[in-house]
């Protein structure tokens, strides 16, 4: 004798089954980003949560930092940061070998107080005469920084402005220009001095001295989400990824 089945167990078993199924296709992803990446990971993110239901979560910090957090254990899926650390990370068989897309570069940029008065820096010897005139230089102690220094250098003027030079964190170069009370210009990337009110762009170093940093994706050798974390890489590098990268000064 054929029993009879309630229609409502019969959807109660299914909206089970159905949650089951997309629990078990939904990951969360854990990402250790450079900084500069961050405007345009946050839309990226978005996109991709929309298509594949996995949850992400980024920890920022310089290339440097992460490369410490992960020699020291930190456990994530994945690495944005720049290709000689993901190099070193790949030796000390933190990151898994193989290819480690670029998915981004970042340029180098100059900028002022927001009430102040941007100068001239489109040409080699407008950016000469505009560090000259400024009161101070305050440039990091990292990548961004570290190429400014042979900037000055190419420029013929690191021994003339020397005085008038401080460096620190980036966190530190941006306090001291908004805290400056004359014609100072600081020194960063290109992605994150827009997004600080405080702050004027005054625009990009000149093509001929410009320097970009460069941004590769890699898996680590540990990650509790592997085959998700792949497919947020591969979706890093999809045109519609790559665009956001290019509006947010990524490109």
């Amino acid at each position: 004798m054929t029993k009879f089945v309630h229609p409502l167990f019969l959807m109660l078993c299914m909206a089970i089954l159905v949650g089951f199924t997309s629990s078990a296709n939904t990951a969360e992803i854990k990402v250790l980003s450079d900084g500069p990446l961050e405007p345009a990971l946050t839309k990226i993110a978005e996109a991709f949560r929309g298509e594949s239901n996995h949850t992400l979560t980024f920890v920022y910090g310089l290339s440097p930092v992460i490369h410490k957090k992960v020699l020291d254990g930190e456990v994530a899926d994945i690495v944005l940061i720049q290709p000689n650390f993901i190099d070193e990370l790949v030796k000390a068989g933190k990151l898994v070998a193989g290819q480690h897309p670029v998915i981004g570069r970042v340029g180098v940029g100059l900028f002022t107080r927001a009430d102040a008065t941007a100068p001239n820096v489109s040409t080699p010897e407008a950016l000469k005469h505009a560090l000259l005139s400024a009161d101070a230089l305050v440039f990091s102690n990292v990548a961004a920084g570290n190429h400014f220094a042979t900037v000055l250098e190419r420029l013929g003027i690191s021994e003339e402005v020397k005085g008038k030079v401080t460096r620190g964190s980036p966190a530190d170069v941006i306090v001291r220009v908004v805290q400056g009370k004359g014609n100072d210009i600081g020194v960063g990337t290109m992605t994150l001095i827009p997004l600080d009110k405080r702050l004027k762009l005054i625009g990009p170093l000149p093509r001929d001295l410009q320097s970009y940093l460069v941004y590769a994706a890699a898996i680590m050798s540990n990650a509790p989400s592997p085959d998700a974390g792949k497919d947020f890489v591969r979706f890093l590098t999809s045109p519609a990824s790559q665009a956001a990268l290019a509006a947010a000064g990524a490109n």
